[in-house]
Formats: structure tokens, sequence, C-alpha cells
């Protein structure tokens, strides 16, 4: 079967540009849901982890270290936005993003809640076919630690918190039972 024409430069970097994108958002839904294998996914399989002075090394060390604790962590939810793709070259781009990132955190029996704001400066390349990421390094921007207090906005989103729907890790997670 012949291959088809490629397309034109200006869309193909479109095309691009939105892989990347989805490579970001299923890293932060990875995260948030213990999906492990999705996360290995994300990455090359040599492709290195600096996670800004907490972790440096092979993003699959990284990934190992995780795979047990994610499952057990509680509340996570990170967002990414602000993503800058500058391309190097048709199979390699320099991105910048920002990574919001809330966690329900527990401390010599103190649950508190926690928000922090990281930068991702990445190197993808495209290999086979697919962008993943090559090398990461995370630099942190600021955090702000506060006491829990969720109240679903003082009862007016839910005055019985029991009734809500709430996220789940994989598999118990809505996302997965579709």
């Amino acid at each position: 079967m012949p291959h088809p024409p490629p397309l034109d430069p200006a869309l193909q970097q479109l095309l691009d540009r939105q892989a990347i994108q989805d490579v970001l958002v299923r890293y932060c839904r990875a995260v948030d849901r213990a999906d492990v294998a999705l996360l290995r996914d994300c990455y090359h399989p040599d492709a290195t982890e600096d996670h800004g002075g907490t972790f440096a090394g092979s993003a699959q060390a990284y990934i190992n270290m995780l795979a047990p604790v994610l499952p057990r962590a509680g509340t996570l939810s990170h967002t990414t936005t602000n993503i800058l793709i500058e391309f190097d070259n048709p199979q390699a781009a320099r991105v910048e993003s920002h990574i919001l990132a809330f966690a329900r955190l527990k401390k010599a029996g103190e649950k508190f809640d926690s928000l922090c704001l990281a930068r991702a400066v990445d190197r993808f390349t495209q290999r086979d076919g697919a962008w993943r990421i090559a090398a990461r390094q995370l630099v942190w921007e600021w955090n702000h630690d506060m006491p829990m207090a969720e109240g679903w906005g003082r009862g007016i989103i839910a005055p019985d918190a029991s009734v809500l729907l709430r996220g789940r890790k994989k598999p118990e997670d809505p996302i997965y039972q579709r």
C-alpha cells in the first residue's frame, strides 16, 4: 500500500503541537489517577527526569519510585497550562509548561492542603511516529500550605458532601469505567 503524501509543514506542526499537549495532559491524569502504565507512556524508555531537587535520574527509575506511592496518595490534582512549544526540527521540540498541583497531605497526624506551581522544562522527541518526553527538568516556582478546609463552598455546592461523585485512583475512577 503506498504511503500518503506528506502533509503541508504548517499543518503537520499543528498536529505535532496537539500530540505534545496531549502527552502533557496525560501526564497529569497518570499522576492523579495513579495510572503507572500511562505515566510510562509519557516518556521515551531512555528519558531522564530531574524533578527540581527531589529526584534526578532516569524517568523509568522515577516512575518505579512513584509506582507504590501513587495508589496510596490522597487527593492529587495536577493542571497543565501556559504551554509553549518551540520546534528545533520536525522530530524535536523544547517545551515549557506550568503545572499547578494540589495535594491533600498528612504529616504527624495532621491533614493539610498544599498548592504548588512548577514549570516543566521538557525536551520532546518524536520516535516511530510518537511524541514523548526525552528529558524533563522541573523548576519549582512557589508553594502555599494551608489547613485542610473542605466545605464545598460552605455547603452551597453540596450541603451533604457524601452524595458527590468523587475522583478515585485507577481502576475505580469513572474515566476507567467507560
